[in-house]
């Protein structure tokens, strides 16, 4: 029987993660395996929190261990990738659930039984919806020059012409390929991870699913997207991102990253160059009144401060720890 290691992050979040925790144990009913929880150094007594709420539940499959600092999500799913099973068991596939999300009685086992019958999926992605049950959009073509253009113009015509490089998807209503799935309600294939690796710990926040799904899909591993798997999701309460003023200087740094480590210096710079043409008519078009403005105050400001200092100062290696996954060569 194959058996799933079910990872959930905490930051600052102890009684959602726990309403969570809850909801895993009951979804992972009949499934050989465990959870681990994770704290990420939240600094606020989390780690305590969690600890007494497992012990006073006994709930017995679930641990909680310590990150040791806030590397961001990437390097805090990886404590728990890292961790593996009780006793250091190897899991089969590892799912990662969010702390603000709640997955229904059969969405583990209907991501499992699908990872099972098909041993080139690498990663499996749930339907999303919120606590109203409004479908989240959570299926995603992998970015690109011209994604960047059509996201910063964010005009119907515009969008018409190039629906080629949309990055959003139509939800389907059966399960479909897709470039990369949201990382709020995601099965792994641990095989996979043993080849490709697990989070690259460079990025902070924002665009490491996209990486790990491209060296996915670079590897021959396929994403899907899996709509019998429910999953219901508050959205952004670690990161506040609903309530940003401004966009923070993480998410340029994850996107910087993203395209010149996977495409290039060139790419990089023209994917940026892209986005400025695109929000260029779109300035012009809110101006006229007939769009409405992509991206928050100063975001084309920001976008090319960041990354004129990006060109100068480079990025780090690809950051993954080396204890991620126990790297093997694939025979077949």
């Amino acid at each position: 029987m194959a058996s799933v290691l079910t990872v959930i992050l905490n930051w600052r979040t102890p009684d959602m993660t726990i309403r969570s925790a809850e909801a895993a144990i009951a979804a992972m009913t009949g499934i050989e395996g465990g959870i681990v929880i994770v704290d990420n150094d939240s600094g606020d007594g989390s780690e305590a929190m969690l600890r007494a709420a497992v012990a006073e539940r006994g709930w017995d499959r679930v641990r909680v261990i310590q990150s040791g600092r806030n590397g961001g999500f990437g390097a805090g799913n990886n404590v728990g990738i890292r961790a593996g099973l009780g006793a250091g068991g190897r899991p089969d596939h590892v799912y990662l659930l969010n702390s603000d999300a709640f997955p229904a009685a059969d969405a583990i086992r209907n991501l499992l039984d699908h990872m099972e019958q098909h041993p080139r999926t690498g990663l499996a992605g749930s339907f999303i919806h919120g606590t109203d049950d409004v479908p989240h959009v959570t299926g995603f073509r992998f970015p690109s020059v011209a994604s960047e253009f059509e996201g910063g113009a964010q005009t119907g015509p515009i969008s018409k012409l190039m629906r080629h490089a949309v990055i959003p998807q139509p939800i389907p209503s059966q399960t479909t390929p897709m470039d990369w799935v949201a990382g709020a309600s995601v099965m792994m294939r641990q095989d996979m991870l043993d080849e490709i690796g697990a989070f690259d710990e460079g990025y902070f926040l924002y665009y490491e699913e996209t990486d790990l799904c491209l060296r996915a899909a670079r590897a021959g591993w396929r994403t899907d997207y899996v709509p019998a798997s429910r999953v219901a999701h508050i959205g952004s309460v670690s990161t506040g991102m609903k309530e940003w003023a401004r966009t923070p200087a993480y998410w340029f740094d994850s996107r910087w990253r993203y395209f010149r480590k996977n495409h290039g210096l060139g790419t990089a710079v023209a994917a940026t160059l892209a986005q400025l043409a695109g929000l260029t008519i779109n300035r012009l078009r809110v101006a006229l009144g007939s769009s409405r403005r992509s991206g928050g105050p100063h975001f084309m400001r920001d976008l090319l401060a960041h990354d004129i200092r990006a060109l100068a100062t480079g990025i780090r290696p690809a950051a993954i720890h080396p204890d991620a996954a126990s790297v093997t060569k694939r025979t077949t």
